[in-house]
């Protein structure tokens, strides 16, 4: 099959993992989606790559032999596909996109999903509306896990992040004191987590799409195991850059954190902290990785916390 794959794919691949790693692996991709399309018994019929796509796989809309419409995922190994398979079939589609081959006949790399319209996310309500659903959606998610599963914890996950942003703030003194800030609200979640659930692990308006058996249902997983309140801490920053344009950003941020915590009934403490230290998180990783606009937008929004 041949096909260009989108310049958002390719960006952001080049920043994770590296250019040489990158190109690596998409100069294997068509091969990969030759191998996905004809694993099993029943071979799958491309529609279109899906573009401008997500930022850590391919993905096409594809047809099974039957006629029914799905979504092929093709991502690389460090973006442990098997673990958003494992989540998604811990689920199964509750709450999340469904899991189309949960005998695993595909690759490793590769998932069939049921098809959402991924034109269509939360981001496309009103502020308000849109976070009222998102909290729906996510306390669908919070479970406990799959017995003798192979997920992260929050702790593991963090602790790896903590070494990239003590050396951002080692080249920008100037960072240094959100970085403390953040890193300190860090060790104290970390010393005692109330919850071990499952968790989505990048949740955010733009990843809960439109469906047909239910009105929203969230897609890309990144799970790990941990308590809500981590869980929360991505979807408090969303359009932070309406929040940075607007003469009440601040305070509309803080109150966030209010509204999220009591809603879901959330500890408004550590949703506090882990807002602070996933914000600083991105934000530092954003700025070495040369997103010198995302990073200062989000660092600005940490700095009102």
């Amino acid at each position: 099959m041949g096909f260009e794959p989108p310049q958002r794919l390719v960006r952001a691949l080049g920043e994770m993992y590296g250019d040489t790693a990158a190109a690596d692996w998409l100069g294997r991709l068509p091969a990969l989606t030759e191998e996905a399309l004809s694993a099993g018994t029943r071979e799958l019929s491309v529609e279109r790559v899906v573009a401008p796509g997500g930022r850590s796989s391919l993905a096409l809309l594809v047809r099974r032999p039957d006629g029914t419409p799905g979504v092929l995922k093709i991502a690389p190994p460090e973006a442990a596909p098997g673990c958003e398979r494992a989540a998604l079939a811990h689920w199964n589609g509750w709450g999340a996109v469904q899991l189309l081959d949960p005998s695993g006949e595909l690759p490793g790399d590769a998932l069939l999903l049921e098809r959402l319209h991924h034109e269509v996310s939360l981001r496309s309500l009103p502020e308000a509306k849109a976070l009222l659903e998102a909290a729906g959606t996510v306390r669908k998610l919070w479970v406990d896990p799959p017995a003798g599963h192979s997920f992260e914890t929050v702790t593991e996950r963090t602790e790896r992040q903590a070494g990239p942003m003590r050396a951002a703030a080692e080249a920008d003194p100037g960072l240094a004191p959100l970085v403390s800030a953040a890193l300190a609200a860090r060790a104290e979640l970390v010393a005692h987590s109330p919850e071990h659930l499952l968790l989505h692990g990048n949740f955010r308006q733009s990843k809960v799409l439109s469906g047909e058996r239910s009105p929203w249902l969230t897609v890309g997983p990144e799970p790990l195991v941990g308590e809500r309140a981590y869980d929360l801490a991505r979807l408090v920053r969303d359009r932070a850059e309406d929040l940075i344009a607007s003469p009440g950003g601040a305070a509309t941020a803080r109150r966030r954190v209010k509204k999220l915590a009591d809603s879901l009934d959330v500890d408004r403490e550590r949703l506090h902290g882990w807002t602070l230290f996933r914000a600083v998180e991105s934000g530092t990783r954003a700025l070495t990785a040369g997103r010198r606009q995302d990073g200062e937008v989000t660092l600005e929004f940490a700095g009102w916390l």
